[in-house]
């Protein structure tokens, strides 16, 4: 499909998407330039994660990243990816607190982002959030397994769900906030086996994984991860698709050298004027 042509992407085309057994692309993005680049190759879901706290601003942790920080990146976006469904990562503490905190940060990346959809994290103790942000006209995604936000809870970045009674858990959450109205639940690292039985279970709602194998309706990564651009670790789950970094910092190199060894700039890097203006502006001068 010609990234030119493209009709703006909605919850329709997804749906029919997985009818027709069509795996959905999805990557996250947090800036124009790398949003015009996942248009053109026809991405057709966009989040812009909270992960831009760790991969964008250095932080430690999703934790430190503000609604408006989230607003800000996710107009970016907006404006590299017209056609692209957008999905706007509701960041920490901008719906754990109550209903209608949710629903007022859930509208903000609706009216001032022009998003299409925002994902909030947890199971059933979320469920009344996504119910009353989906009451309020807002189209909402869950997250399940591997929570970042909840990540000192669950002992670190690791694989969530692998005893059966942890499986069985995650299994009722995804029900849950399906019923809830959820049209679409990522499952982040959780075993290939309990994420192909929610997507054989699921109803009415879109199964994407992020890690968590090859049966769900969809695809998720990060996009640092898939490029080689987070230099503090490299999860299991990312394939490199383009060692992106290592070209860069070749490039990084390459510059700092040349400057160094004055060969750049050279003539064709560099703006001159005509001899007869110089000569009058020498003049000019004394």
């Amino acid at each position: 499909m010609s990234e030119s042509t493209r009709k703006k992407i909605t919850i329709n085309y997804l749906f029919k998407k997985v009818r027709e057994g069509e795996p959905i692309t999805w990557l996250t993005c947090y800036d124009y330039p790398t949003a015009y680049l996942q248009e053109q190759a026809g991405i057709e879901m966009i989040l812009v994660g909270d992960s831009l706290g760790m991969t964008m601003l250095g932080y430690d942790s999703t934790l430190p990243v503000t609604m408006d920080d989230m607003i800000r990146h996710s107009q970016a976006v907006r404006r590299g990816a017209p056609t692209a469904f957008l999905v706007g990562d509701m960041p920490y503490m901008s719906y754990q607190p109550s209903v209608e905190t949710a629903i007022r940060n859930a509208g903000r990346f609706m009216a001032e982002a022009g998003c299409d959809a925002i994902k909030l994290e947890g199971g059933a103790e979320m469920a009344s959030r996504i119910e009353g942000i989906v009451k309020a006209g807002i189209p909402a995604i869950g997250h399940l397994g591997l929570t970042p936000q909840s990540v000192s809870a669950l002992g670190g970045f690791r694989l969530q769900g692998k005893t059966a009674a942890m499986a069985k858990k995650i299994i009722d959450d995804a029900k849950t906030l399906e019923r809830a109205g959820a049209f679409c639940i990522l499952l982040e690292m959780v075993p290939d086996r309990v994420c192909q039985l929610i997507t054989e279970r699921a109803e009415n709602c879109i199964i994407m994984s992020l890690g968590s194998g090859p049966h769900a309706h969809g695809q998720l990564l990060i996009f640092h991860d898939m490029f080689g651009l987070y230099p503090k670790f490299k999860p299991r789950m990312a394939k490199v698709f383009g060692n992106a970094g290592e070209i860069i910092l070749n490039g990084l190199k390459a510059y700092h050298d040349e400057v160094k060894e004055r060969k750049f700039p050279q003539p064709e890097n560099w703006f001159g004027m005509p001899d007869d203006e110089y000569e009058e502006l020498l003049d000019m001068l004394g």
